[in-house]
């Protein structure tokens, strides 16, 4: 079964084209590493909650937008020694200075319960 890691980050929009040039840079690193499949979504309708919501995770300050990120990965086995290799990459260095603030950025790894398949 496949394994997933999913991560959620608050970016000022005017930063949407450094960070859609920085993902665009790592993901083949990833897919090097035996990811499968790299995904980055920009918040387009991202409702506001009133107890909690993506963007009091975040600590979204006024002018940030959500991004919600996901790396499919064939097993559990396999996102362990890419993170590992992922981790002592260079590539994965910024170029420069970030254009999100990593502290308020939160993931984690998930087993599915259930996959209908890709979407065409």
């Amino acid at each position: 079964m496949a394994y997933m890691d999913g991560y959620v980050l608050a970016i000022p929009e005017g930063n949407k084209e450094a960070y859609r040039k920085m993902a665009e840079k790592v993901a083949p690193i990833f897919t090097e590493c035996g990811a499968l499949r790299v995904m980055e979504g920009w918040g387009d309708d991202v409702p506001r909650g009133k107890l909690t919501d993506f963007y009091m995770a975040t600590k979204a300050e006024e002018g940030e937008t959500i991004v919600f990120s996901w790396v499919l990965w064939p097993d559990k086995a396999t996102r362990d020694a890419g993170w590992a290799k992922l981790m002592q990459d260079e590539r994965m260095q910024p170029d420069g200075e970030s254009p999100f603030d990593g502290k308020r950025m939160f993931w984690g790894g998930f087993e599915p319960i259930l996959d209908t398949g890709e979407a065409k």
